[in-house]
Order: structure tokens, then sequence, then C-alpha cells
């Protein structure tokens, strides 16, 4: 489907600068741009490549001025990469969606399936589970008993949600996914350790989306609660009675511990550890590898795997690189009031 640049102009509230008539088809990176792709430029580092791209509209900023000409056609906008994420989202929502239940899928008799639900083959929805209008589970997913997925998901190949876990609406869980698994319950014994039931469930709110290989674990009691908005990277673990506050955002293979609760709007790096049982602010910033041992409040920045402010984590890290400098100068001065002392002794 072609889309010339005055359709896009008006659809995104952009001014045109060039050919009004230029269309395009498909998306592409600024660097590697084709004629009939529409790309942009939102970080100045790249701005070079918008003298010779060749693609055929590009979104750049109102504040954009070139310093020679531009070969494509100009789309200014307020946000060039808030609106390539617009368009790319009407892109997507324009393709051809599946539907129906293959023969090949499992769908339990007291399950309640949804208006024009796509079920792929040897998809296994259980025994009183409910599928919401518009989802669509590829192959390979199973739905447990009594699972409950709202309108609009979609859940890709080899997700499994487990018995009396609820997803909200417009959730997607990739590849891998795994909701409901026990929680790490284990009680010590002089022979062992014995299993704690995980009797709980896991509840996701709408508007999420959790990565491949991700896993939920399901509380002790109680619910695991991913709030409205989540967006949970690959190789992530919440643990059992987790809470994850709305809009946060998780890279990948970072982990809370059991009974951790998060706030709002954080932003977790990757590799981040947090220990259980503690209380993680709103709007907080957890910089790569930090590992986190007690509470924080609203608002802060903390990074390293001994977390401090990032203003002191600076500090440490300027100190660090002149440490074999200073080493040396501790050595040479060591010997300096050595030999003073020997001096004196004599």
């Amino acid at each position: 489907m072609e889309f010339s640049a005055q359709q896009i102009a008006a659809f995104v509230q952009g001014e045109i600068v060039g050919d009004a008539q230029a269309t395009v088809s498909t998306f592409a990176k600024i660097e590697e741009g084709k004629p009939g792709s529409i790309t942009f430029l939102a970080n100045p580092k790249y701005a070079h490549f918008i003298y010779d791209t060749e693609a055929s509209i590009v979104l750049v900023n109102r504040d954009f001025v070139p310093e020679k000409p531009v070969k494509a056609t100009l789309i200014k906008v307020d946000n060039a990469y808030e609106t390539l994420a617009k368009l790319m989202t009407l892109y997507e929502q324009s393709k051809s969606r599946n539907r129906g239940i293959s023969s090949l899928a499992f769908v339990a008799e007291t399950a309640k399936i949804g208006n024009d639900v796509f079920i792929g083959p040897y998809a296994v929805i259980d025994e009183g589970a409910v599928i919401g209008d518009n989802t669509q589970i590829y192959p390979h997913t199973y739905i447990g008993q009594n699972a409950q997925i709202g309108e609009g998901c979609l859940l890709y190949s080899g997700v499994n949600v487990y018995h009396d876990c609820q997803l909200g609406n417009h959730v997607t869980l990739h590849s891998g996914a795994v909701i409901g698994a026990d929680g790490f319950g284990f009680a010590p014994t002089p022979a062992g350790y014995n299993k704690i039931p995980q009797i709980g469930n896991v509840i996701i709110e709408d508007d999420v989306e959790i990565g491949a290989n991700t896993c939920v674990d399901r509380a002790t009691m109680g619910s695991t609660i991913v709030h409205k908005g989540v967006k949970l990277d690959n190789l992530i673990q919440i643990a059992h009675n987790d809470e994850i506050g709305a809009n946060t955002v998780i890279a990948a293979q970072s982990g809370l511990a059991g009974s951790a609760k998060m706030g709002e709007w954080c932003v977790i790096a990757g590799q981040v550890g947090i220990s259980g049982h503690l209380s993680i602010g709103n709007h907080v910033t957890l910089g790569p590898q930090s590992g986190i041992i007690s509470s924080i409040p609203d608002g802060k920045t903390m990074m390293g795997s001994l977390p401090m402010e990032d203003k002191s984590f600076f500090k440490v890290q300027a100190i660090m690189r002149r440490l074999p400098d200073m080493y040396r100068e501790l050595n040479a001065l060591r010997k300096e009031l050595n030999e003073l002392k020997k001096d004196k002794t004599e």
C-alpha cells in the first residue's frame, strides 16, 4: 500500500518541504534508505546521512535546517521519532489479521472464545478459559484452566499462561514467555527443602508487552501484578508477589526477587538485580548492573553494583581511573617518609 507525502503530512499534521506527491510503501533506516521508503532523523549524530539517503521521504523535527540541499522530501513534525512510531503502528494495524480456529488446535468445551479470534495449530485452550474478541493465539501456545485473556491480545508461539491468570486488553506476549509458573517458595528443613504451594495468580493489566523468555511467577497467595502500560524486555524474572507500577520499563536480564514493589514510570536498565521485600518509588532510574539491597524513594537515579546516587557514582568512576597514578604517588611518598625517618634516627 502506497502513501503520498501529502497524505502522511495530513495524518501527522506536518509541513512538507519538497515534492508533496512523493510516495512510499515501506520504512527504512536513514543510512539504508531506498526509493519508495520513509525514514526519520531525530539524533543529530545521523544528520550527515540525510544528504545522501535514497529514501523518498524523511521525517524531521520542525527546527531542522539543512546545511545543503536534500534530495528527499521532508516532512517537518514536532517530534520525528514519535511520529515515526505512530506511522509504524498504523502500518502494522493495516496488515491483514489471522482469524479462525485451526482444526489442529484443542479448545475445551467449557472455554469461551470471543469474536474474530485466531487460534493457531497445536495451541491448547484448557477448561474454563476465556479468550476476548480479536485476540490472536499463535501455534503451540497454552492457556490454562480458568485463565482469562482480554480483547485484542497477541500471544506468539510457545507462550504459556498458567491456570487462573488474568490478562487485560491489548497485551502482547512474545515467544517463550511464561505467565504464572510457581514462585520460588521452599521451606528449609533438616531433610531438605519442602515446597510451599503457590496458590495465587498473576494479573497483567491493559497495554502491557512482555518479551521473549520472560517469566512472571504466580503469587504464593494473592496476586503478582503487572500494571497498565508496563514494558518488559526479554529474559526478565518477575518473582512471586511482585508488583510493577504503571508505565515502568525494564530492560533485558533484570530480575526482581519476591514481594518487591516497584512504582510508576520507573526505568530499569539491563542486568539489574532487586532484592526481595523492597519498595522502589515512582520515577526511579536504575543504571545497568545495579544491585539494589535497600528501598529507594521517588525520583532517584542509582547506578553501580554497590548502588549509589548517580553523582557519587561518576565521582567514584573518575577516581578509579586515577588509582594507578595515585598508587605510584603513595609508594613514592611512603619511600620518602621512610628515608626521612631513617635520616632522623641516624
